[in-house]
């Protein structure tokens, strides 16, 4: 059996040495911060260091200021653009004693430092530079820390790194070609001849302004220069600029600044200090601090774990010039790929293909027991062309593979594989660009799992919350879309309702919770059952919405909810409209024709204790459409609320109202998409055949019950209904009208409904109090038989509440 030992491995076997070399070839021709932004690099590469930077003890003499860093941008780790010398910090007291310093995660719980560093296992290492010139300061991830190659390389890099005082130019003397000198406190700025030819300038003609030379450049770069100029934004230590200049008639110019901050004293302002110089004549991208930085901030706004895999890749397969590249998701013991680029099955290896099960292949570690070694270890791995690796290796990179493991709080995540069929060279910069790439993208995975989990968790309440299907109503269709906003991935608290009530009435429910969060969908969820609540308990409209209005005030939340509500009666088409600082409804007549319904509306609930909400009567005629959205889909920044509902009440005047789904599907169609939204149609048709309704006060008098079943006798005779089939319905009457007599006080009411041949019998009594079912009443009682009989007489019955009461009903199916 072959023993495969990777050139990573063997490097680091070899470290210091190597490190020595490649420190030997970086010459003093480069300018001060170029040479030591390339020593710097090697800590990346051969010691294993995250980030780098050297702190000089210049400026006024009692700060180590910032000269440079490499690697992860070092904000990401909390450190500081300067420190006080006599203040209590790493890079402070190396120093001061003259002695490195190495710091574990144990010992950087007890420093100062260590509040500004995110939460995750790092180790720290501060060197002093030769003749008290500064400090170097190192930071890994990596396990273990810095091992005794590594501190031996890190010294090596502090005994030859150096920012030489003569390289920073100082106001008044003459400056090298590339160079400029810009005092903070005036924007006079001093420039050298290759600047001025740069920006295509005259010398007689300038006039030593920064506005001036900012005048050139492409207006979409300049808040990212003005950042720069500005004192209160100034933090560049460890960061390249690119922008672009005017040069008509042919294309803007790249151009890269590189520069620092002086701190002031003695008199003298602070001044930014730097070079400029054309982007297209440095050396390759693929060791360009920028390529990093493009990449921290673009995984700074990656919110899913796609983002970031994609992010990644657009980072680094141009310039690598790799043939494939690929990340995945460790989960357990399988490795599930988020990302391939490029995407075709016949680019990989034959196992993958073999396991491709979805969208995208996961293949089980097993398989590759190099890979699981690797990612076990920690540390990138490099394979150079024809290693001896797994087939489901091998097929990556023949020409050289590269692993890098992404890892973020002590633990692994996820891989990134990339992979070139040609022979490669993987140089050090390309070391040091991977090494940068992989810690970035380890924690910006980490993230994005949590986010993911907790997105889905937020959704999945969401869907849980909403309704899973409309009621099918009597005489009308509803259909309703919900849409999440693509702007941001919170989501919101947008609800609609169908709530089918007694006597054939549907209450429409439309509303909009404040904010985007799962405080506004769990509060979306507690308002959408109120609102069913005290619809069921037969309240009228203004009285639901009141009772919710203070409902969500004794909940003592910080946010607010809108909200329409729209009572519709089925049997003649009269509606009922209450609104809470909602937007109106929508109605489409049957001739074409929209109006934006003209109501009367309250504030927001949550807002005010004593709110009115007035109800406006609407009038739907068969065939009329009534469309109840949310603020989501009429308004936006570039719409105000007016426009939008003119123009939702014009595309729904167009509409087909025969195919109510897809009227929806069209008006949601130009939603902008930056909130969620909410729409809820009901096409009104009217019942094909309409009930019979009487209704009776009951008197209080000993022959009530007799009073009853003569009122029901009489109204069933109008109706055509035979005595043999309105039998039962004489004895169900009695009993309920008895019931409500003796065991409630207040008004009681008597109502017969028919509709074909199945008549509805309702007692109404100022009672909550549910009747109950005796379940063995004995042979010798007096009572309890009542709610029996009816039960054995009635094809249904039951009870519901009323406002202020409850009502019994019973449902027979009258039969000759």
């Amino acid at each position: 059996m072959a023993i495969v030992v990777s050139e990573g491995a063997a490097e680091r076997r070899t470290g210091p040495s190597r490190a020595e070399i490649a420190l030997k070839t970086i010459t003093a021709d480069l300018t001060a911060p170029e040479r030591v932004r390339r020593i710097l690099e090697q800590a990346l590469v051969f010691a294993g260091a995250s980030v780098a930077a050297v702190y000089t003890s210049g400026g006024g003499g009692d700060l180590l200021c910032l000269a440079e860093s490499a690697g992860v941008p070092r904000t990401l780790y909390g450190l500081r653009e300067s420190y006080p010398l006599d203040g209590r910090s790493p890079a402070a007291d190396a120093h001061r004693t003259g002695r490195p310093v190495w710091l574990g995660p144990g010992e950087l719980a007890d420093c100062p430092e260590a509040r500004r560093m995110p939460a995750r296992d790092v180790h720290l290492a501060a060197l002093p530079l030769r003749d008290g010139a500064g400090c170097l300061l190192a930071l890994s991830e990596r396990p273990g820390g810095f091992d005794a190659d590594d501190r031996v390389c890190l010294a090596l890099v502090a005994e030859v790194v150096a920012f030489p005082a003569a390289a920073v130019p100082v106001a008044g003397e003459e400056l090298r070609a590339g160079d400029f000198s810009l005092a903070m406190d005036t924007g006079r700025v001093e420039v050298g001849d290759e600047i001025l030819e740069l920006f295509r300038m005259d010398r007689a003609a300038f006039d030593g302004r920064v506005e001036t030379l900012l005048g050139r450049a492409v207006p979409e770069d300049l808040p990212s220069l003005m950042s720069v100029v500005e004192a209160d934004h100034m933090s560049i230590g460890d960061r390249e600029l690119e922008f672009r200049v005017l040069q008509p008639p042919g294309p803007p110019k790249w151009l890269r600044l590189r520069g620092r901050l002086l701190p002031g004293g003695d008199g003298r302002p602070a001044r930014l200090v730097g070079t400029v110089a054309d982007a297209s004549a440095l050396r390759d991208e693929v060791t360009d601090v920028a390529r990093v930085q493009r990449l921290a901030a673009a995984l700074a706004t990656a919110g899913t774990v796609r983002d970031v895999s994609q992010a990644v890749v657009a980072a680094l397969r141009k310039p690598l010039r790799a043939d494939r590249i690929a990340l995945a998701e460790l989960e357990g013991e399988r490795l599930v790929v988020t990302v391939l680029d490029p995407p075709e099955p016949q680019s990989w290896p034959a196992l993958w293909r073999l396991e491709w099960r979805t969208e995208w292949p996961d293949a089980s570690l097993r398989a590759m027991p190099t890979l699981a070694a690797a990612l076990k270890e920690g540390r990138a791995r490099i394979w150079p062309a024809a290693t001896d690796l797994e087939p489901a290796l091998a097929g990556i990179g023949p020409g050289g593979l590269a692993l890098l493991p992404l890892t973020a709080g002590g633990r692994t995540t996820g891989a990134c594989l990339i992979g070139w069929d040609r022979p490669h060279h993987f140089g050090p910069d390309e070391r040091a660009l991977l090494t940068a790439s992989a810690g970035l993208a380890g924690q910006a995975l980490m993230r994005a799992h949590a986010f993911d989990a907790e997105h889905e968790l937020v959704a999945m309440l969401q869907r849980q919350l909403l309704p899973r299907r409309l009621p099918e109503l009597p005489g009308a269709v509803a259909v309703a879309r919900y849409l999440p906003a693509t702007a941001g991935l919170e989501v919101g608290g947008d609800w609609y309702d169908v709530i089918p009530l007694p006597d054939h009435h549907v209450a429409l429910v439309i509303g909009d919770v404040q904010g985007h969060s799962a405080a506004a969908a769990t509060l979306m969820g507690q308002m959408r059952t109120a609102l069913r609540a005290y619809a069921a308990e037969g309240h009228p409209p203004d009285v639901v919405v009141s009772h919710a209005n203070r409902l969500l005030l004794e909940l003592e939340t910080d946010l607010f909810v809108t909200c329409c509500y729209v009572d519709v009666g089925m049997e003649d088409g009269t509606a009922w409209c209450v609104r809470a600082g909602h937007p109106p409804p929508v109605v489409r007549h049957p001739d074409g024709s929209t109006d934006i319904a003209e109501t009367d509306g309250g504030p927001p609930l949550g807002v005010l204790l004593r709110a009115e909400f007035p109800m406006t009567p609407l009038r739907l005629s068969p065939g009329a459409v009534i469309a109840l959205t949310t603020d989501g889909l009429v308004e936006s920044a570039e719409l105000d609320i007016d426009t939008g509902l003119a123009r939702l009440a014009r595309r729904l005047s167009a509409s087909d109202p025969a195919h109510l789904g897809l009227v929806a599907d069209a008006l949601l169609g130009d939603a902008h998409r930056g909130d969620d939204v909410a729409l809820l149609l009901m096409r009104y048709d009217g019942m094909a055949v309409k009930p019979l309704r009487e209704g009776w006060t009951v008197w209080r008098v000993p022959e009530a019950s007799r009073h009853a079943r003569r009122f029901t006798r009489r109204t069933l005779r109008a109706w055509g209904v035979t005595e043999t089939a309105m039998d039962a319905a004489l004895l169900v009457v009695s009993e309920l009208v008895t019931n409500a007599l003796v065991h409630t006080g207040g008004p009681v009411r008597l109502d017969i409904t028919l509709i074909g041949s199945r008549l509805r019998v309702a007692v109404t009594d100022a009672s909550a109090r549910t009747p109950v079912k005796p379940t063995d009443p004995g042979w010798e009682a007096t009572g309890g038989r009542g709610i029996l009989l009816v039960e054995a007489m009635s094809d249904a019955w039951g009870t519901v509440p009323v406002s202020g009461g409850k009502q019994v009903w019973s449902e027979l199916v009258l039969r000759d």
